[in-house]
């Protein structure tokens, strides 16, 4: 377990292999726990590092927000604490929007960019993820955590993803969260449109989408592709939002071989 201190809070984080690096980013409600699979697997190529984004995991909950830019800001800070002059970044569904947002922002940190079932648009996402960016249903959401978490685990969770893990992950996660957290980040998400500055992304960009994805809509690959040309997309019939879990050979196979990848510098 690692941990750097920011002006807004200590970063929690893990780093696993030896190479080049390779940064890991989770989805709303996650934590660096999603990728430890993914973790084990490139660590033998590239020194993976994965955190945990404030509000969420062993990171802080002391802040006054939790937008996407200040997710955007984290990830600079958190490479320049750690020396990491550019690296590939890998996100999912809100951590890819993010890893978008750096790569958009901070062109001159991101030598890749992955993006895995990711919201180009924050119209894309399900009804209930939408609904609860409103402070009056996210307050309600919490005064009735026990049922809202039971729900969660038992029964939302398998609509989502089929390993037979995930309940017991996505609760875990959902109990280190704050009402600030859970409702300001997934608000700012809803509210992000990155269609305007896709055409900033000049490096090389994929994206994995599982074709029964019921988070994010399935076909936001086309706004990635109608933005990014050049972008490279893998879809995973058989998966929803979180093919790294259902599909996880499949998946960081095509991973690698992204990263793998040498493309001429422009």
């Amino acid at each position: 377990m690692s941990s750097i201190t920011t002006d807004q809070g200590i970063v929690h984080y893990e780093v696993y292999g030896r190479g080049r690096p390779v940064i890991l980013l989770h989805g709303w409600l996650g934590s660096w726990g999603l990728w430890q699979e993914t973790m084990a697997y490139l660590g033998a190529f590239y020194r993976t590092y994965a955190m945990d984004f404030w509000g969420f995991g062993e990171s802080g909950k002391k802040r006054e927000t939790y937008a996407v830019s200040d997710f955007v800001s984290l990830v600079n800070q958190f490479m320049e604490q750690l020396g990491i002059v550019h690296a590939p970044l890998v996100g999912h569904s809100m951590g890819g929007t993010v890893s978008l947002a750096v790569a958009i922002q901070y062109p001159e940190r991101v030598s890749k960019v992955v993006v895995v079932g990711s919201p180009m648009v924050g119209s894309s996402l399900a009804p209930l993820l939408k609904m609860a960016g409103y402070r009056p249903i996210a307050f309600m959401l919490f005064n009735m955590m026990g049922p809202f978490r039971t729900f969660m685990k038992y029964y939302y969770s398998r609509m989502i993803c089929s390993d037979p893990r995930f309940p017991d992950m996505m609760d875990r996660d959902l109990s280190r969260t704050t009402v600030e957290s859970f409702l300001l980040s997934i608000a700012s998400l809803r509210r992000t449109d990155l269609t305007p500055m896709l055409s900033q992304i000049k490096v090389p960009a994929m994206g994995m989408y599982g074709d029964k994805d019921l988070i994010v809509h399935p076909l936001q690959w086309k706004p990635m592709v109608a933005g990014i040309p050049h972008s490279v997309i893998e879809r995973f019939p058989n998966a929803g939002h979180f093919p790294m879990l259902e599909q996880p050979t499949e998946f960081t196979l095509k991973l690698k071989n992204f990263l793998d990848q040498e493309y001429p510098t422009s």
